[in-house]
């Protein structure tokens, strides 16, 4: 049974967007190593800004400065 966890950003996903990753990552799954799309996981974690850190900064900080 393949789990897969998607990490994005909070900034407004649509919820036809997610459904589009979660059918792309089973299908790519099914696609390159066979399994069975019936029993793949997919599972989306959606974090803010402020809690993702890059260079050693958040999102947030990063976004304000133009990085």
């Amino acid at each position: 049974m393949p789990y897969v966890n998607i990490k994005i950003t909070r900034e407004g996903a649509t919820a036809e967007q997610k459904a589009a990753l979660i059918r792309g990552a089973t299908q790519l799954l099914v696609d390159v190593l066979g399994k069975n799309p019936t029993t793949t996981v997919v599972v989306i974690d959606e974090v803010d800004t402020d809690n993702w850190g890059i260079g050693g900064e958040s999102v947030t900080v990063r976004r304000k400065a133009g990085r």
